[in-house]
């Protein structure tokens, strides 16, 4: 072989190798792309939830904005295997929670300050 030969293709794998041009390049980087999570605001009050958004189409992670628009505090847990929990939220706070849903269900919510939930402070979060 050439030394001409030898020094392309010693380039030509250094390129691949460093990640620069070519075909699989391109592709690794429209299937590693990031998926922007889906906000869901929450008024909580006593004693009731009412979200913007009671399903998501499909698993995924989802932000709940949780806001405190009664006079008590009141906290937002998803139950059913996640079990995640925002502080608690005196009145006029707001908390998020951010939550990763990676299968298909239904998974109950509810405040599990005091009587919260028996009185109504529960519900369901649909995952299609």
């Amino acid at each position: 072989m050439s030394k001409k030969r030898v020094m392309s293709v010693g380039l030509v794998a250094a390129a691949v190798a460093a990640g620069g041009v070519g075909v699989a390049s391109s592709r690794a980087a429209t299937t590693h792309q990031a998926v922007t999570p889906t906000t869901i605001t929450v008024a909580a009050s006593e004693y009731h939830y009412k979200l913007s958004k009671t399903f998501l189409v499909k698993p995924g992670t989802v932000i709940f904005k949780v806001h405190n628009i009664g006079k008590e505090a009141h906290n937002f847990v998803i139950l059913s295997g996640i079990n995640k929990t925002t502080p608690l939220i005196s009145k006029g706070g707001t908390k998020s929670l951010t939550v990763v849903f990676k299968k298909k269900g239904k998974y109950t919510y509810e405040c599990t300050v005091g009587e919260h939930a028996e009185r109504g402070m529960i519900g369901t979060f649909i995952v299609k």
